[in-house]
């Protein structure tokens, strides 16, 4: 049996936490983060969030003309309106208490008018060619994402998937476990019934692979059972997004330098709510989850970046529904204690007709690889010829977020 054979059947073996499944162990799970200690998370929301919602354009009256329903008021003493940013843009409400003080503080950034230059507005064709980040044009292989690459050139680094799959992003020739994250019990594998599998190949080539697969588990474990101490002490509630996101700091902070997470539930054609409803409790979730995993991470926080991204933005005109289509551009939030924030990045136009991509939807200005590439430049330093691996043939943009 190969190395890869043995893993895809020891994944069987359920960790106990609702669907999470554990996959290949990598280099470094031993409780070592490689990249000099520099950690990165890439938040992934699927389903094409509003991104005009979230960062929104203040200064346009188009805008407002445009989404006579859910629109976001301008800045006021009105809860409800927008948070202000700049002239141009303010932030949505529902974050004021969350990362609102981050932006404050020069922690986090935003860059509208970013994505694919996929047009297709399909959530699985664009998702997919996100996560792979290859050319649009040609062949494309399906099996190499590109946080898998990105795996392979950072030294000593520890890889993680906080989904209940190895995501496409994620799949290659670097073995990356994944887990999900969104609930805890009882493992129904014990120590003992570990043992018993481990000894059962001990004396064979995959001896070590079975017993690395099993320590990663175990280290897994030990991280979540002592979060779960902790949450019963200090009474963190035991839903939502910002529980998962304290898991996959500890983890992170302790184990491992690279992560991936993904978040559902933005595809809002109908009923999406303004400054408050639907799309406001999801973003209020997302932030209460994005400040908690901030705080968790201690000072590693210096240490660590964050990106959030979708496959694409939405329509401007909101639909017959109150809600909107899919779109094209997006807006990327950048966050981290070394973050240059404080400031809304990278090409901008402004928000009129005449700008509309298909006089519909945000057109691309800041190409999502170019962006990730500046990111990742910085963060651990990465040649030219390294960065061609992680994003053949894209040219990094360096936007001084780092």
């Amino acid at each position: 049996m190969s190395r890869r054979k043995l893993l895809a059947s020891l994944v069987l073996l359920p960790l106990g936490w609702g669907q999470a499944r554990l996959f290949a162990a990598t280099a470094g799970s031993e409780g070592r983060t490689g990249g000099g200690g520099n950690r990165f998370l890439l938040v992934f929301l699927r389903g094409g969030y509003d991104a005009a919602s979230l960062l929104v354009p203040v200064g346009s009256r188009f805008y407002y003309d445009v989404r006579p329903d859910i629109a976001i008021a301008q800045p006021s003493a009105d809860l409800a309106s927008a948070l202000p940013l700049t002239t141009d843009w303010g932030l949505h409400p529902a974050l004021r208490e969350s990362l609102y003080p981050l932006y404050k503080s020069g922690e986090l950034a935003f860059v509208p008018f970013a994505g694919t230059h996929d047009h297709s507005r399909s959530h699985f064709e664009t998702q997919d060619g996100i996560e792979l980040g290859q050319p649009l044009e040609g062949h494309r292989n399906f099996n190499s994402g590109f946080m898998n690459r990105l795996a392979e050139v950072v030294q000593g680094s520890s890889a993680m998937a906080f989904t209940d799959q190895v995501p496409t992003i994620f799949q290659g020739t670097v073995n990356v476990p994944n887990a999900g994250l969104k609930s805890l019990a009882k493992p129904s594998v014990d120590a003992r019934q570990s043992a018993i599998i481990a000894s059962m190949y001990q004396g064979t080539p995959l001896a070590s692979t079975v017993q690395e697969g099993f320590m990663v588990r175990t280290d897994v474990m030990r991280e979540l059972a002592t979060e779960m101490d902790t949450a019963n002490r200090n009474a963190i509630t035991a839903k939502g997004f910002e529980l998962e996101a304290r898991r996959v700091a500890r983890l992170m902070r302790d184990s491992y330098n690279l992560g991936f997470i993904d978040v559902g539930g933005w595809d809002t054609h109908v009923g999406q709510g303004a400054g408050t409803g639907y799309l406001a409790n999801r973003l209020d979730e997302l932030g209460r989850g994005l400040a908690a995993f901030a705080q968790e991470m201690g000072s590693a926080w210096k240490q660590t970046t964050v990106v959030v991204v979708s496959e694409f933005g939405r329509t401007l005109r909101q639909n017959g529904n109150r809600g909107t289509d899919h779109g094209h551009g997006s807006v990327y939030w950048v966050l981290g204690g070394a973050v240059r924030g404080g400031r809304v990045a990278g090409a901008q136009v402004p928000v009129q007709r005449s700008t509309l991509f298909e006089d519909r939807d945000y057109p691309v200005l800041n190409e999502y690889r170019a962006l990730l590439g500046g990111v990742l430049q910085r963060q651990y330093g990465l040649s030219a010829a390294q960065l061609e691996r992680v994003f053949p043939g894209a040219r990094a943009v360096d936007l001084g977020l780092l």
